[in-house]
């Protein structure tokens, strides 16, 4: 069965669609997904490396494509591309409750097509929810699908040490698009998109897809992206500063054992302590 071959990280902002929205609606209700017009698509594309079983992640661009350079159709179909083009796992917060919701509802809209995202795998695919391999939607993930309570993208960052959302949030989205800061915009949402994929190598770590060389190399590899491109994004450089600034117990790295345990060392460790039967 193949494998993805990139890691693209998304978050996206939006506009209520007001030449759809029913005239009756409740004002204070929140629109359904197909009535969100997309502003900007925030993305991360990372190479996946692989090492054995484990991963590691170097990172190709972080950008955005905002509706003041293109058409929602435009960055519709960039994205259906980039998904046809790259073959990634796609990492997203709350991604299944709205953002891979809003890009395939509006794409109906347009007439467009997603050849791989429906034909990758079509079982356990980007649709399947109760599989990482191919779209990680990492809060569903860390909420146990439901089963403990909704875990927010600010809280779970600043919970790591992480800056979340440092540089504005969604509730000023509109007030934005009303005074034409669309780089305000695309700033906001790509931070979004550099939390959520630290979060990520987090939680790759956590659940072995990542040993700790692994995650920490590819943490290295942000940070030096990062720092090659801040003279052309100054709120690259508030991110790191904020993030390496962190008191947390391990904002940026996590240790790395001499010798990483398998399964069987792990297990023969827990058995000399006698904690197994």
């Amino acid at each position: 069965m193949a494998s993805p071959l990139h890691l693209l990280v998304i978050d996206l902002e939006t506009r209520p669609d007001a030449i759809i929205l029913p005239a009756d609606r409740d004002p204070a209700a929140f629109p359904k997904p197909i009535q969100h017009e997309i502003i900007t698509l925030g993305f991360l594309l990372a190479r996946i490396d692989r090492d054995g079983q484990s991963e590691r992640y170097s990172i190709r661009k972080v950008g955005s494509a905002s509706i003041a350079d293109r058409g929602e159709r435009e960055i519709l179909a960039g994205f259906w591309q980039m998904v046809d083009r790259n073959r990634p796992r796609v990492v997203t917060w709350n991604g299944r409750g709205f953002d891979a919701a809003v890009l395939k509802q509006r794409s109906l809209i347009h007439g467009l097509t997603a050849y791989n995202w429906h034909r990758t795998d079509p079982r356990f695919g980007y649709d399947y929810r109760f599989q990482t391999e191919w779209h990680c939607d990492l809060m569903d993930v860390l909420c146990d699908y439901g089963a403990s309570p909704r875990l927010g993208l600010d809280e779970a960052a600043q919970a790591l040490g992480l800056p979340g959302k440092w540089n504005g949030h969604g509730a000023e989205v509109m007030d934005l698009v009303a005074a034409g800061d669309y780089p305000a915009i695309n700033r906001y949402c790509e931070g979004d998109v550099l939390n959520t994929y630290v979060l990520y190598l987090r939680w790759a770590h956590l659940s072995t897809r990542l040993s700790a060389r692994g995650h920490n190399a590819s943490v290295q590899n942000l940070l030096n992206y990062l720092e090659a491109g801040q003279e052309k994004n100054p709120h690259w450089k508030e991110f790191t500063d904020l993030w390496q600034s962190s008191e947390r117990p391990c904002p940026l790295f996590v240790n790395e054992p001499l010798g990483e345990p398998g399964p069987q060392s792990l297990e023969s460790h827990l058995r000399s302590e006698d904690v197994m039967p």
